[in-house]
């Protein structure tokens, strides 16, 4: 009998909240979380608005030392992780599980990107005696993973994974298959991300990939929407507890959904556009359900990469058709990063905690800004209102630059 994967846990720090609870009302409300930078003066780029962590203090978790010792993107993931190890009755609780078989995988796009350029300019300005000499902890993409290793003491698989926009998902992936093949019983796996830098922006400007409404950034992310023109950036962290069934009920956890199925895949076509028919979106899917033993009819929700691209959305819409036929009309393919923005190595944690939020509540968050059709896009997105609706089985798609692409199957607990 295959080891089952259930979500015991969640943590989130996003835009909308620092924690679920809050994150979760704004997602329910169509809250966006799009305003003015302030991270940096966005003065001089031609995107002045993006989604940033609101509320986030990290004293409430870390020393003053290791706040100024770790860049922000990892403080995020702390933050997140001590969430979600407390949800899962977990942080009195290590004594009772053992730790060789509990391990972290926190993916990330861009690691500790503030750092790099802080460090940058102080090389390049005041010369190499001003670089830190935490610069490479503080920077290198697998310092979130080691730091949750060593604060809760836990020596299982410990490593990041980077596979841009679909890193946590990957890092979920791998977690929910070190379970099920017997090499751990508790796995913290999800993402973070803080990319808002003048570096990250303008490079995501000047490749034309971001929205310019500088003058409604709360409108700027517009998934589905026929005048949608860019992605927003946002900053955040997501981790899950993923565990293994008979574990999980051995110990009385709650728990929130079963990560029923995973499906990887690479478009192999080009190293930011996706493949115009979605082929590797349309095989990520079938994977992820023929791994979770589920029927396309099942599924009642699809959260989509969504991310408000012109080709990206049209891409994903023609793959969900692809793959679902007529029941493509029947469930909902909705994009919350509408309103959280794009976390990019973080968002795919984000959103299948989202799809177990759903699974477990029947609410569906809307697709907001939606204005104006797109007769390319014209699946039933939840446009601008929350949903109820029963829903057994959602899928979570994740496309990253490159090609990559994750979906995760979240299955009601039963």
């Amino acid at each position: 009998m295959p080891r089952r994967v259930a979500i015991t846990g969640i943590g989130l720090v996003t835009p909308l909240g620092a924690n679920v609870q809050s994150t979760w009302e704004g997602l329910v409300a169509g809250r966006s979380g799009a305003g003015p930078i302030t991270r940096f003066d966005p003065a001089q780029s031609p995107v002045k608005f993006a989604c940033e962590v609101k509320g986030f203090d990290p004293a409430r978790f870390l020393e003053k030392k290791e706040i100024r010792r770790y860049d922000l993107f990892a403080q995020l993931a702390v933050g997140a992780a001590e969430e979600a190890v407390a949800d899962a009755c977990l942080a009195s609780n290590w004594g009772n599980v053992d730790l060789k078989r509990v391990g972290a995988i926190v993916g990330t796009g861009t690691g500790g990107l503030q750092t790099f350029e802080e460090n940058c300019r102080a090389l390049f300005e005041k010369g190499p005696s001003r670089v830190s000499p935490f610069f490479v902890p503080m920077y290198m993409p697998n310092v979130a993973a080691a730091l949750l290793s060593m604060r809760y003491g836990v020596r299982g698989p410990s490593y990041a994974t980077v596979s841009a926009c679909a890193s946590s998902a990957n890092s979920l992936a791998d977690a929910v298959n070190l379970i099920r093949d017997d090499h751990a019983d508790v796995m913290l796996a999800g993402g973070a991300e803080a990319a808002i830098t003048p570096l990250a922006v303008a490079s995501f400007a000047n490749m034309k990939a971001l929205s310019e409404r500088n003058d409604s950034p709360e409108t700027a992310s517009r998934p589905f929407d026929k005048d949608r023109d860019g992605f927003v950036m946002a900053d955040g962290a997501a981790v899950v507890i993923l565990e293994e069934w008979e574990h999980a009920k051995r110990r009385g956890a709650k728990i929130y959904a079963e990560v029923a199925g995973c499906g990887m895949t690479a478009d192999a076509y080009h190293i930011t556009a996706p493949a115009p028919d979605g082929s590797g979106a349309q095989e990520a899917m079938r994977l992820a359900m023929r791994d979770g033993g589920i029927r396309p009819e099942d599924v009642g929700y699809i959260n989509a990469h969504g991310t408000s691209t012109p080709h990206g959305d049209s891409a994903e819409t023609a793959a969900v058709k692809a793959v679902f036929g007529p029941h493509a009309r029947k469930l909902i393919f909705a994009s919350t990063k509408s309103m959280t923005g794009h976390l990019l190595g973080a968002a795919g944690a984000l959103e299948a905690a989202i799809c177990a939020l759903i699974v477990q509540t029947d609410v569906i968050p809307p697709t907001i800004n939606q204005f104006t059709p797109d007769p390319a896009c014209d699946l039933d997105s939840a446009p601008n209102k929350a949903v109820k609706r029963h829903v057994d089985v959602a899928l979570s798609n994740s496309f990253g630059f490159g090609g990559h692409n994750v979906t995760l199957a979240i299955r009601r607990a039963a």
